[in-house]
Parts: structure tokens; C-alpha cells; sequence
């Protein structure tokens, strides 16, 4: 009965520190954004820029397949990101039914700041763990990812 007990607790206390953790994170992510300047960007089109990213021109097909979201809803996002001048788009020119996609000066700006609030959050993160507690952290982590993967769906990033 105490081992029930005990699951049960654990299961509570998990329950609320994911969910807790996935809505401190968004929250902080977002107003670390806006305070760098950010401002009239969504959560949504930052990613959608990140997957973008700066390295090279990427397909509508790449961009909707590395969000796991459908061509209509990038569509979405790609339109607004362009008319905020973030992104713009061209045909391929062997093939001119695709549509290319890459960031504009404006966009990479924003790019390198996302990314550089996820280096710092994961750098104040690791500050007080040790070797071993990075290796168990990341070992739990994957876990809980793989889990929702298999689940839910999605994709493995690593």
C-alpha cells in the first residue's frame, strides 16, 4: 500500500513540475524576447524563424516537416513573417512549383537572439549541477522525451 502511496505522490509532483517547467519556460522565453527587442513577434513565428535558420535557403516542405505542422499553417506564419519583412520567399529556379524560404537580415537578427537566450538558459541551468547530476539530468530528460515521442508523436532532435 505505501509503494502505491508513493507512486502516486511521485506521479503528482512530476505531473506538476513538467507542466510548470513547460509554462515557466515559454513565459520567461517570451519576455526575455520582448525585453531584447522582440516585439512584435509570437512564440510561433520565432520558431518558425529558428527553423528557418540563417545557413541556407530551406523549402516550404523542410520548414512544415522540422515544425511537424501542416503547409496551410506555415503558409500562415510565412505570410506574416514576410509582410514583417523577417523572411521572404522565391521559386526554385529547376523547379518553379517550389516555393524557397530564407531569412532576411532582420530575420537572422532575430535568429542569433533566440538562440542565444537558449545558450544562456541552459548555461544557468547547468551552473550548479555536477558531472554526474548532467549525466542523470539528461539521461531523465531523454527518457521523458522518448516517451512523449512514442506516445504522442513527433520527432528525436538528437
Amino acid at each position: 500500500m505505501e509503494d502505491r502511496s508513493n507512486y502516486e505522490n511521485s506521479r503528482k509532483i512530476i505531473n506538476e513540475i513538467v507542466v510548470e517547467l513547460l509554462k515557466n519556460i515559454l513565459t520567461i522565453e517570451e519576455r526575455s524576447l520582448r525585453n531584447r527587442g522582440i516585439k512584435n513577434l509570437s512564440m510561433t513565428e520565432i520558431h518558425t524563424i529558428e527553423a528557418i535558420g540563417k545557413s541556407y535557403t530551406k523549402t516550404m516542405s523542410e520548414i512544415a516537416e522540422s515544425l511537424n505542422i501542416t503547409m496551410g499553417t506555415l503558409t500562415t506564419s510565412i505570410n506574416r513573417l514576410e509582410n514583417k519583412e523577417y523572411v521572404c520567399r522565391s521559386k526554385d529556379v529547376n523547379d518553379r512549383r517550389v516555393v524557397l524560404v530564407n531569412l532576411t537580415n532582420k530575420g537572422e537578427l532575430v535568429d542569433k537572439i533566440h538562440k542565444n537566450f537558449h545558450e544562456e538558459m541552459i548555461n544557468h541551468a547547468m551552473i550548479d549541477l555536477k558531472l554526474d547530476e548532467d549525466r542523470d539530468l539528461i539521461k531523465a530528460l531523454k527518457n521523458i522525451n522518448e516517451f512523449f515521442l512514442k506516445e504522442y508523436g513527433g520527432k528525436n532532435v538528437y
